[in-house]
């Protein structure tokens, strides 16, 4: 049988296995699977075709364009899972591991598709904050935006995650506008080209925008600049590895590190057996010791239980690991499948010999396990240990086994527990299983500075919690110290990693043109009549309408409050108002003026409006009393199109008095047909 050759697509080109080409084992059989690696690559040319391609194609699109690219490319792969899938079973994964990683990649490019269309604006440069009044007058501004960066991402990921590990770094960098240079970890890297072959196969990408590196990455940190980024996810000794490389340190490329990580998970005081929540932390345990074979950054590999509960939770560990069937993963009755490798076999179980120096092994033999696949792969069983003096350990603290191994140990009190999960020196995530909120407060605070991300669940929310081990792409993912320092995700979060950020000064106009956002002092725009009646395509940035005035009597006040319900003494009590500090005597209902306000500035015939969606920002400055009047200016700030049926219009709106005094300011988003 041939090995499958697993090819680079570099400067537009496939580049198949060469000199230096490594094999590839399964981790089913130990058979030789696969073949990856050409030690002639000119990285070189491939960092020029990203930067001088791929970039400037990427930024001629806005976040929406790229946003629809994302959604196609995520489609496509979604149409050719099984590929995926059938391939995906020689890395040792089972199907319930496939979905973690292929089903969930896809499902991270989704939503930062769904993001880049909800959050960030239909134009090429992000807006971070508002604008900044620098000076008495307004005539001089001051605005944070972001834009890409003009080099090149290179993602280097880890073996675990060929596809989800791929799709989590390379949604925002697109969408960011940065080209991507993707180096998988060889040990599965024949999955990740798959991947990659179905993206680049289906047209959507321009040319540049994703090139592959199967195998070695050569020389290439050793070409990166201060506007390209390097993105990692590994092992601390490679992470520093990388990190001394001398140009990323002479030329401050941005380094960004997921590394292995001491993950925790605590027992609350309160969860003893039979409590929902005792039960809860059994099912989260194994499922983290057994899903991808242990073989994930956020696996748990810390338990932090009372010392009353340290037999209950042992005894229970044990009994749901013994049902846990560990062999070929293809098979359907397979619940744990294989290591990636049998050096990686080889590293856990060197790993769990150092945690056994400190620790009992209570559950798991090695040695002797009843295996239901291939005895030639790198399979290896659960792996279950107790310590009794996590004080004075070491080990069990410093050294990640990465495979399906954990290490229980018992607290005295809380601050104990905190203490404990606070020895990894910073870690990915820790969870906290408990019912009670003064258990979750003090937990968070004691540890939160330790962590990127905190999971608390219990039986209110047992239902729909998506796990310890489970990165979502809103909320970030990374952790501090031993974790790498860096962050991955978090929604539009992530995507600014491959950004920018430059503080902007000026005037209104020029603010305006440059963000494609008006800005309050900016000059208006007459349109050629009401702008309600215009189309969103006719409607201009800056198009302006300026309605007539209305006086507000004592009767309009009156008659909102005994029309609405609203007779709060401010409306309707004399005395009792004037002695409020912050109004003069009996003042109109600020929800009285935005609907004389919309009753100035709304045009009642059917036209391109179709819906009010919202109101932004809304701040209430001087009260109106009775005799006073008010008129509005109604400004397009911004644009956004939704589709080939309609857009949404964010307007400026002001309240002023007679006197030209700011009443009342916000934003009203409507939706208006195309």
């Amino acid at each position: 049988m041939s090995l499958h050759q697993i090819s680079s697509f570099a400067a537009g080109a496939w580049i198949a296995p060469g000199n230096g080409a490594r094999t590839i084992a399964s981790a089913i059989t130990g058979a030789p699977f696969a073949t990856a690696g050409n030690a002639a690559l000119d990285v070189q040319s491939m960092l020029d075709f990203a930067r001088s391609t791929g970039g400037p194609a990427l930024r001629k699109l806005t976040f929406h364009d790229r946003a629809r690219m994302l959604k196609a490319l995520a489609q496509e792969l979604s149409a050719h899972k099984q590929a995926l899938y059938d391939l995906s079973f020689e890395t040792g994964a089972t199907q319930k591991d496939h979905l973690i990683d292929i089903d969930g990649g896809i499902g991270t490019m989704f939503v930062f598709a769904s993001k880049g269309r909800r959050e960030m604006p239909d134009s090429q440069v992000y807006l971070d904050g508002d604008a900044e009044q620098l000076s008495r007058n307004g005539t001089f501004l001051g605005q944070h935006i972001c834009t890409p960066l003009l080099g090149v991402a290179v993602h280097i990921n880890a073996f675990n995650f060929p596809v989800w590990g791929m799709l989590e770094k390379l949604a925002p960098t697109l969408l960011a506008g940065v080209p991507a240079i993707v180096k998988p970890a060889t040990n599965s890297c024949y999955v990740t080209e798959l991947a990659v072959r179905i993206m680049l196969d289906s047209g959507i990408l321009p040319a540049g925008a994703l090139q592959l590196v199967s195998g070695g990455l050569g020389d290439m940190l050793d070409h990166l600049g201060c506007q390209d980024v390097v993105s990692f996810t590994g092992s601390a000794d490679t992470a520093l590895k990388l990190r001394k490389t001398p140009a990323i340190l002479q030329n401050s490329v941005r380094f960004v590190a997921e590394q292995d990580s001491l993950n925790a998970s605590i027992l609350g005081p309160d969860a003893v057996p039979g409590t929902p929540e005792f039960d809860l932390f059994v099912k989260e345990v194994t499922r983290e010791m057994t899903t991808k074979a242990g073989q994930k950054c956020t696996a748990i590999r810390r338990i932090i239980a009372p010392e009353a509960q340290v037999n209950a939770v042992i005894d229970a560990l044990s009994a749901r690991l013994a049902k846990i069937t560990i062999g070929d993963p293809r098979a359907e009755t397979t619940r744990m499948g294989a290591l990636v490798s049998k050096g990686q076999k080889a590293d856990v179980l060197e790993k769990a010999a150092l945690i056994g120096q400190e620790a009992e092994r209570v559950f798991g033999n090695p040695d002797a396990f009843d295996l239901q696949g291939p005895e030639t792969g790198a399979f290896v069983p659960p792996m279950l240990f107790h310590c009794a003096n996590p004080d004075t350990a070491l080990r069990i603290h410093d050294t990640e086994a990465f495979g399906p191994v954990s290490t229980l140990m018992g607290y005295r009190d809380l601050n104990h527990a905190v203490a404990l999960a606070n020895r990894g020196q910073g870690s990915l995530v820790t969870s906290l299983i408990t019912h009670d909120t003064n258990v979750a407060r003090d937990v968070v605070m004691g540890t939160a500075a330790y962590n990127g991300r905190i999971y608390i669940n219990d039986r209110d929310s047992m239902a729909e919690s998506t796990g310890h081990g489970s990165p979502l792409p809103h909320m970030i993912h990374g952790g501090p110290g031993r974790a790498g320092g860096g962050e991955e995700m978090g929604g539009v979060r992530g995507v600014k990693h491959y950004m920018q950020r430059t503080a902007i000064q000026g005037s209104p106009r020029i603010l305006t043109e440059i963000s494609s956002n008006w800005v309050p002092g900016a000059p208006e725009i007459k349109g050629p009549a009401h702008p309600f009646t215009r189309k969103f395509g006719e409607l201009s940035i800056g198009e302006t309408l300026h309605t007539a005035s209305r006086t507000i009597s004592l009767a309009d006040i009156e008659h909102f409050a005994n029309f609405t319900g609203d007779t709060f003494y401010a409306h309707m009590d004399e005395d009792a108002a004037a002695r409020n500090p912050f109004f003069p005597g009996r003042v109109a209902h600020g929800y009285l003026l935005l609907s004389f306000a919309a009753g100035l500035f709304v045009e009642p015939n059917e036209g391109p409006v179709l819906a009010n969606t919202g109101l932004d920002g809304l701040r209430f400055m001087k009260p109106v009393v009775a005799g006073d009047s008010i008129k509005v200016r109604l400004t397009v700030k911004k644009k956004t199109l939704r589709n080939d049926e309609y857009g949404e219009v964010r307007w400026h709106v002001t309240l002023t008095n007679q006197d030209d005094e700011l009443v009342a300011e916000y934003e009203l988003l409507t939706m208006n047909a195309c």
